[in-house]
């Protein structure tokens, strides 16, 4: 597995305490990237080129950590503009997994200022987690409580399959959940009583066709993560509402320490229009998210 860490130097990033915590498959290999920003620099200015070699300097610190954890480790340091440069180079360099830190800007200033994290989000080709500090430290508790969204498509299933596959800490436990989109009729307001009650009634009927489909899908998660000899795995109920909402709020209620979902891949106006489960959920998480491709 090719791990791609960005880091932004700072000593109370999570993303390498994060990355040293957890056991990767055999054979891993990591490479920490900082992105120096251009922006604040003029152009061809000498400063850019000290920047670059403090932030080499700090990286090998970090490599040194890293290489605890048996994983090959590497550092690169690039200079450009993170949201375009750190997708690129995670083509460039086959990375499997981007894990990015959050600095936590919300409402106006994520719609203004834009975020790192989800640009890398949007445009990265492959895996990213949003990475968040931990609840409390790994060490000395029970594993890590992951919260595995999926709604029976093909990219939920490959997230089941790949959190499935790779180590844990021991003791890990994962929830499934699913959730049942809610269909509110809006008849005309010149419909009779009775046309009311009617499309109200197969509203109902579609929402329990939903909580049924929904059951079989988690039934179905369930089994594969069985026969990739996860242990611990239990169900949540299945929940009617919007998916965005139920999943913060679940993993909110049960104190997850990661979320992981599928992406669906929109683009452009498909994104603007119906908007990202997958999207909203890293950018408005209290925990770390990861969004497998």
């Amino acid at each position: 597995m090719n791990l791609l860490i960005v880091s932004d130097l700072s000593k109370s990033s999570p993303v390498v305490k994060a990355a040293v915590a957890r056991p990767w498959p055999p054979g891993s290999a990591a490479c920490i990237l900082h992105v120096v920003d251009l922006e604040p620099f003029p152009s061809g200015a000498s400063i850019l080129e000290m920047a670059k070699q403090s932030a080499q300097a700090t990286l090998k610190s970090m490599a040194e950590e890293l290489k605890q954890s048996g994983l090959k480790v590497q550092t690169e340091v690039l200079s450009g503009y993170p949201k375009t440069a750190i997708p690129k180079y995670a083509e460039n360099w086959g990375a499997d997994l981007v894990m990015v830190g959050s600095h936590g800007a919300g409402g106006m200033a994520r719609f203004l200022l834009g975020s790192v994290a989800q640009a890398v989000v949007r445009s990265s080709p492959c895996s990213v987690e949003i990475v968040r500090p931990a609840r409390e430290p790994l060490a000395g508790r029970a594993g890590m409580k992951i919260l595995l969204a999926t709604d029976g498509s093909a990219s939920a299933t490959a997230a089941v399959r790949s959190v499935g596959s790779r180590p844990w800490p021991p003791k890990t436990s994962i929830r499934l959940v699913s959730v049942v989109g809610q269909l509110m009729p809006y008849p005309d307001g010149r419909a009779s009583y009775f046309n009311e009650e009617r499309l109200m009634r197969m509203a109902l009927e579609a929402e329990e066709e939903g909580r049924s489909r929904a059951g079989e899908v988690i039934a179905k998660a369930r089994a594969v993560l069985g026969k990739l000899g996860i242990e611990h795995v239990e169900a949540a109920a299945v929940v009617s509402g919007d998916p965005k909402t139920v999943i913060l709020d679940e993993a909110s209620e049960w104190k997850a320490d990661l979320i992981a979902l599928g992406s669906h891949g929109w683009h452009g106006v498909d994104r603007l229009i119906m908007g990202s489960v997958s999207e909203s959920v890293a950018m408005h998480a209290h925990c770390s998210v990861e969004v497998i491709r």
